[in-house]
């Protein structure tokens, strides 16, 4: 049985599996192969051969599938069923039957089914952790899932203080509308989070290319992510030196750190197991 404490059962919970089946509509081969090669990138790696790697909240599936495209033998669990349902999907369409790739749903604040999981060589949770509830819990949770020697990888959004304390209004504003009256908000952060770089790419005499371009980042879809941030909530944020030294006094090393300096968005963060 997946739990959740009881302060995380009791937040509104925005519908990212509904989110993320759409974006699969639009899933190609370059997208997937973009997703891979940024996999590669972030890990600093050729391959992920003879590795076992942990996706923590797999979402659409798309970071579980280029793990095991690279050759890592993956396992993705999610607390979403309709996230479950995308990730075994794409299990279906590129790896039928595959006995080194399984999909569970389970919760990153479950101690219980996280202790029966045991160790892997990379734990890798993307823009997930920040979602739970228990930010902090869940980060302290995924400690015990990382082999020593092995490597952390997390993206948690950035805190810019007061303006994150808007976006966490909107959020929760968001869940709280019915379906149909969503866009009021979408619509609105279209414009605000689009718009300059929208003129600039029409100054520069090439319309819409960031948009178009949205692919480069992880395969990922402007429009899908742009509903995700939107809607995206529970929402917690954290400055990246808190992360830094909360890991650090777990004994891992930062290897790899890209931060939105004061921006909005996710620090990525990629650390040893010492």
């Amino acid at each position: 049985m997946t739990v959740l404490n009881d302060a995380a059962a009791s937040i509104p919970r925005f519908n990212f599996g509904k989110n993320w089946s759409q974006f699969l509509v639009a899933l190609d081969d370059e997208r997937i192969e973009k997703a891979e090669a940024s996999l590669k990138h972030l890990l600093g790696v050729d391959s992920l051969q003879g590795r076992r790697f942990l996706d923590v909240g797999s979402g659409s599936g798309l970071s579980s599938l280029v793990a095991r495209r690279s050759g890592a033998e993956v396992f993705s669990f999610d607390l979403d069923s309709q996230c479950i349902a995308c990730t075994r999907q794409l299990k279906d369409r590129f790896f039928p039957g595959d006995m080194a790739w399984k999909i569970e749903r389970g919760s990153v604040l479950d101690k219980k089914y996280l202790n029966s999981l045991g160790q892997f060589d990379v734990v890798y949770s993307w823009g997930v952790l920040h979602h739970t509830g228990a930010l902090w819990e869940a980060l302290a949770n995924v400690d015990s899932l990382v082999v020593p020697g092995g490597t952390l990888s997390i993206a948690i959004y950035n805190d810019q203080g007061r303006v994150s304390d808007v976006w966490r209004i909107i959020k929760r504003f968001y869940n709280w509308l019915p379906e149909g009256l969503t866009f009021t908000l979408t619509v609105p952060a279209l414009i605000l989070l689009w718009g300059p770089q929208t003129v600039r790419d029409l100054l520069r005499g090439k319309p819409f290319s960031t948009w178009r371009g949205y692919a480069e980042r992880r395969g990922m879809s402007a429009w899908h992510d742009l509903v995700d941030w939107v809607g995206g909530y529970p929402f917690e944020v954290a400055r990246p030196e808190t992360i830094v030294g909360f890991y650090e006094d777990r004994r891992y090393r930062i290897q790899k750190l890209k931060t939105c300096g004061r921006g909005l968005g996710c620090n990525e963060f990629v650390f040893t197991k010492l």
